[in-house]
């Protein structure tokens, strides 16, 4: 498995917020800046243009002695499974820290965002709890970050590019503050429809929207759900098994199971008897004709 080194940037600048953003395959211009498209994962270190990978994270070695890059020396170490990567230095890891973590406040060098699958953490005046969701844009200072009680935090740890943590208390000019999400409990976000018809029987809750019209949001697949046909996607996706299940093919993905599907790939069929809960990223907007098609073969 190939592995980052957050602790090595490319260059370190005060330009780093001027970074050009990486096109997508699929067209997209990248002003989402989710750098989704042509990544290597757990189970293929090479980036295989249009096939699905799903795998459960738990099989993922786990990182132990992982720091974020930039924190100090004293900080406690925690621990990381690094799911997808890509050259640019954006990555999608799941990562535990542990009861007792503090850091000082800060700024990240590039977009960061934070999805809490359990535990709960304190990041200046705003607590996340499970299932809340944070969107970083680098620049953007954040107080003093604290695991709360005695239980560890684990995250869904979205890096958007080379990323390195400098102890600031202010601001940097150039931050892109009208995007900040400090902390959204996605409890309390309203279920809304979908928008393709292949999903008619499931709920979304959104999360964050992105420039190019994609984003991240909660998906909620409803019990005897049957697409009764492959789909083939025209973008970028990433999504976490939550609750339950959905068999995609011959594949139970579900809770702690990741998948990586990248543009232009044909999925299998969908069904579930039970219901599921996923946790969903992707780089274009859906509402758009002909960006999901179902395909019968």
């Amino acid at each position: 498995m190939k592995n980052i080194d957050n602790s090595v940037i490319q260059k370190d600048t005060e330009d780093f917020l001027n970074v050009s953003a990486v096109k997508e395959d699929w067209g997209g211009d990248g002003r989402g800046r989710m750098n989704l498209s042509g990544r290597s994962t757990a189970i293929s270190p090479e980036y295989i243009p249009r096939q699905y990978q799903f795998f459960d994270t738990n099989t993922v070695p786990e990182e132990k002695g992982w720091r974020i890059g930039g924190m100090p020396d004293d900080i406690l170490f925690g621990s990381r499974r690094l799911l997808t990567w890509h050259d640019c230095g954006a990555s999608t890891s799941r990562v535990v820290l542990p009861p007792q973590f503090e850091a000082p406040s800060g700024f990240f060098t590039a977009d960061l965002e934070i999805f809490i699958l359990s535990g709960a953490i304190q990041i200046g005046e705003w607590q996340l709890n499970k299932h809340c969701y944070s969107f970083i844009p680098a620049g953007v200072k954040l107080g003093d970050w604290q695991v709360i009680g005695n239980e560890a935090v684990e995250i869904l740890w979205m890096e958007n590019g080379f990323i390195k943590y400098k102890n600031a208390s202010n601001n940097h000019p150039n931050a892109r503050l009208d995007e900040f999400i400090p902390a959204l409990d996605s409890k309390l976000q309203p279920w809304n429809q979908t928008d393709t018809v292949q999903f008619e029987v499931a709920k979304k809750k959104y999360l964050r929207r992105d420039a190019n019209g994609g984003g991240v949001w909660l998906l909620a697949i409803l019990p005897h759900y049957d697409s009764k046909y492959s789909m083939i996607q025209s973008y970028n996706e990433e999504a976490y098994g939550l609750v339950g299940y959905c068999d995609i093919g011959n594949y139970r993905f579900g809770k702690d199971c990741f998948g990586y599907c990248p543009s232009f790939v044909t999925v299998p069929w969908h069904r579930t008897d039970d219901g599921s809960l996923f946790f969903v990223r992707i780089d274009r907007d859906l509402s758009k004709l002909g960006t999901v098609l179902s395909y019968s073969h």
